[in-house]
């Protein structure tokens, strides 16, 4: 099968985005697929600063493009709609040089949209996967990213979305039927995410934040946490592992608690597996989630886990059984899970154990695969998208100056 994935980032940006392309194309390409990779890019300071810029590297047996989102890069009036342009000529190219028999896209905005326009033309069936900000915030932006949405979510031949919590938020959202939603999980590489051999805790015990440097990530609670265990005399060494929005308003707040968190800065996705198995208790204080990859890479890496009650975490994790969980935003709390973990080892290795098991058991790249390929092959024999109204109303975004929110 001739397979176009339409990437919202990739590598060196480092996201849960990136990995969930990189895992897939990987097992596409292991199945005998013909994949074409075409990814968005930033290439402008901001953009690099917050995600990491440049073209997307190489990916042995895929044919990739890198296509920068020039229109997103404008400040003070981003034009998302002219990325969206862009990306349906290179489909089309594409398409021309040698059919597709399915076209999938990462993300229903801005790149679902265009995979849907480019569709239209062409009579090839579509895929989305609704992941992260679009299921959350993409939409309620403004009237024209709202019917953008909404004619991928109702028109695309299938959609795919990492869990149940997600997908109601984006029905509850968007008024969407919850049918048109098929839970396809996250998945982790758990060849390369396991843990050390002879794993010893750190003393102090050494807890880890990895990923999006972001408010919305709980970076910034969990610096405040850290300060309330401090406060109790209790003993630890914290990493904040990553770049992203919110990493010098961390910094900084870091230093006026005086906690010596170590900010070891960007990683790639290579890097990852030794950085966990440094550490003793993964920490994602997360607001909202499509489906975490990062929580995933910790269960494989054998780390207890403590995160919050939030969408996207709650289909994975489950209080005192293979994590602890408290309200996001709730900093008390943080920290007493925190402090719990810390100054429990039965309970801190009994949850890591059953996390381990937990994800070596569901969230397999292999079982994973399987499944969205079963996807392409029902969706290639039904009927391609052709019925749906392409033009938008346009009215002002409030993404068009704040574009890294995408």
């Amino acid at each position: 099968m001739r397979v176009l994935f339409l990437s919202r980032r990739f590598f060196p940006a480092i996201s849960g985005m990136s990995v969930y392309a990189l895992n897939l194309l990987r097992q596409l390409v292991a199945a005998g697929h013909d994949v074409t990779m075409v990814s968005q890019y930033r290439g402008d300071r901001v953009g690099t600063r917050i995600y990491g810029g440049g073209p997307p590297p190489e990916v042995p047996g895929v044919r990739v493009i890198g296509l920068r989102s020039s229109g997103e890069e404008v400040e003070g009036e981003a034009d998302f709609e002219g990325d969206v342009q862009a990306m349906v000529d290179v489909i089309l190219a594409e398409h021309a040089r040698a059919p597709f028999d399915v076209l999938h896209a990462q993300y229903g905005y801005p790149t679902g949209w265009a995979v849907l326009l480019a569709a239209r033309q062409i009579g090839v069936p579509v895929v989305v996967s609704i992941q992260g900000g679009d299921g959350h915030w993409v939409g309620s932006c403004c009237e024209t990213h709202r019917q953008a949405m909404l004619r991928v979510l109702n028109h695309a031949g299938r959609l795919l979305i990492g869990c149940d919590s997600f997908a109601q938020e984006v029905v509850e959202r968007l008024g969407v039927d919850r049918a048109r939603f098929t839970i396809v999980p996250g998945a982790v590489d758990v060849a390369e995410f396991h843990p050390p051999a002879d794993r010893k805790a750190g003393d102090p015990l050494r807890l880890f934040y990895h990923g999006r440097v972001d408010r919305r990530k709980g970076a910034l609670d969990f610096l405040d946490a850290l300060a309330l265990l401090r406060q109790q005399g209790v003993a630890f060494a914290a990493t904040i592992s990553g770049i992203g929005p919110d990493l010098e308003a961390c910094r900084n707040r870091d230093a006026a608690l005086d906690l010596g968190t170590r900010f070891s800065g960007y990683a790639d996705y290579a890097a990852a597996p030794a950085l966990y198995r440094e550490q003793d208790v993964f920490v994602s204080p997360t607001y909202a989630e499509g489906f975490s990859n990062t929580v995933l890479e910790a269960m494989a890496s054998g780390l207890a886990c403590v995160s919050c009650t939030a969408v996207g975490v709650v289909d994975c994790l489950r209080h005192g059984e293979n994590g602890l969980l408290s309200a996001p935003g709730d900093v008390p709390a943080l920290a007493a899970n925190l402090r719990r973990v810390i100054e429990d080892t039965a309970l801190r290795e009994g949850l890591a154990a059953a996390a381990l098991a937990e994800c070596r058991a569901t969230y397999s790249w292999e079982v994973v695969g399987r499944q969205i390929m079963a996807m392409y092959e029902d969706v290639r024999n039904s009927a391609p998208v052709r019925d749906f109204d392409a033009a938008l109303p346009m009215e002002p975004c409030r993404f068009r100056t704040a574009p890294h929110l995408l």
